[in-house]
């Protein structure tokens, strides 16, 4: 459970409420029943309600002394009886929702603090929360509400859109960016790609004239680097994703509701299509297409274009029923050579 020294809680809410929130249909137990906070199930107590989502936690869910499970219709028969259950066909989407109502973000008083530096030419919208040591430069727009964290910069002529939160430490530069846009800390936005012409005579920078271009509901994990177009913009799309310690090189565009998870990296003029997912460790090359809804394993190495759906894993990435098949061929050269020996 939350420790309530860093959050605030809401609440309670009776079961029928939080089937409302979290979309789903009480199966059974009293819908007047009083829910006062979300919890794992093996850290639950009376009142709490946990989510049951994944086969590694049924003794868990055997054993909790939760109030309420949120629960997949295939599951129910593994709960106990005195278990209240809402049901849903994606539990853990609707714990999500009912845990937000629970832990809202916390609404922060607006104010600039004096040793902020903000450019007399930039345009702060209302509500905005300036935090110590900010520097704001010329012609930048603030929408609404946004919130800037110690020690950010906002160079020359940016724009950010309402309700956006820039972290700690975060530097942007070259870029437009929506609303209600999550920069976490240490990110770096919008500086100069690895953009050079090679040479025995001397490497030749190219300069790097296009933008970044992040739209709304964004989210970039902390110290992240998206480097701006070297001529055509750096695109990342709508709801998309990006995890921590990620980079995203020059002209690259992604989709809306691409996930990227942490130490990845794309080359430079790579396209995503929509709700692309890349896990841990992915390594893709430049001037690629990555089809929409393409699924990429966990330390794989794009090289060349990926088609629609497919689902790739390895380095050299191929299918993922050919990666298996690799693996287990290997298997067996492995046994009978040790067989031999």
């Amino acid at each position: 459970m939350a420790d309530l020294q860093f959050y605030d809680k809401q609440g309670p809410f009776t079961l029928a409420q939080l089937a409302e929130l979290g979309h789903c249909e009480l199966s059974s137990g009293d819908a007047g029943s009083v829910i006062t906070d979300v919890a794992p199930l093996d850290e639950a107590s009376e009142g709490t309600i946990g989510v049951y989502h994944n086969a590694k936690y049924l003794d868990s869910l055997k054993n909790t002394k939760a109030s309420a499970c949120i629960i997949s219709p295939d599951n129910l028969s593994k709960a106990p009886e005195n278990l209240a259950k809402l049901v849903s066909e994606t539990p853990y989407r609707s714990y999500a929702l009912i845990a937000n109502a629970f832990y809202q973000p916390q609404v922060k008083e607006s104010r600039i603090h004096p040793s902020a530096v903000i450019h007399e030419t930039a345009k702060l919208g209302k509500n905005c929360r300036i935090d110590p040591l900010v520097v704001v430069g010329a012609n930048v727009t603030l929408g609404d509400n946004v919130h800037v964290c110690t020690a950010a910069t906002i160079e020359d002529n940016c724009q950010i859109g309402d309700n956006s939160v820039i972290g700690q430490h975060v530097s942007i530069q070259f870029s437009v960016i929506g609303k209600s846009v999550h920069i976490k800390p240490g990110a770096r936005i919008g500086q100069s790609g690895f953009g050079f012409f090679m040479d025995e005579k001397g490497h030749v920078p190219v300069p790097q004239l296009g933008r970044v271009i992040i739209d709304d509901y964004v989210e970039i994990g902390s110290n992240t680097t998206v480097d701006r177009g070297s001529g055509k913009d750096t695109v990342i799309g709508l709801g998309t994703r990006i995890d921590n310690l990620v980079q995203v090189a020059h002209n690259v565009k992604f989709g809306k509701g691409c996930v990227m998870v942490g130490q990845s990296g794309v080359s430079g003029s790579t396209q995503f299509g929509d709700f692309v997912a890349c896990a841990g460790q992915v390594g893709i090359i430049d001037h690629l297409k990555i089809g929409t809804g393409a699924r990429i394993a966990a330390q794989s190495g794009i090289m060349s274009n990926v088609e629609p759906g497919a689902v790739l894993c390895g380095s050299p990435a191929v299918p993922i029923k050919s990666f298996y098949r690799q693996v287990a061929t290997l298997h067996k050269i492995s046994k009978k050579r040790k067989t031999k020996e």
